[in-house]
């Protein structure tokens, strides 16, 4: 298994699913928001209707766990506790999609992904 990359990364994102779901619970925050938002970062597709570079940009941005890094950030030093929710949907929807093995987007095609070729 540890010679299997796809395996691991796949491991990973289930990781992030878990604990973040598992902190989100923690939060006492609503499920009902959790479930409206878990599916929001996929609307950034839609940048694939203009072209396959602006999709994968715009895919890419918010399938990163770089991006809810930025707001946990902002969340924490800026004292605004109520973003904590928004953070954790998204970084357990990126976990989500990484545990189904959908990777970030390569310029050339939507299915060739860092993961896999879907």
């Amino acid at each position: 298994m540890l010679t299997k990359p796809s395996i691991l990364l796949q491991l990973e994102g289930a990781a992030i699913l878990i604990l973040s779901t598992l902190f989100y619970h923690q939060l006492h925050a609503h499920w009902l928001l959790f479930a409206i938002l878990f599916l929001a970062p996929d609307l950034f597709m839609l940048g694939y209707l203009a072209n396959v570079r602006v999709g994968a940009v715009l895919y890419n941005l918010v399938h990163t766990l770089v991006t809810p890094a930025i707001l946990l950030a902002i969340a924490f030093f800026a004292a605004k506790p109520q973003l904590f929710p928004f953070v954790l949907i998204w970084t357990a929807h990126i976990g989500f999609d990484h545990l189904l093995g959908f990777g970030l987007k390569y310029p050339t095609h939507f299915k060739d992904t860092h993961l896999q070729h879907v």
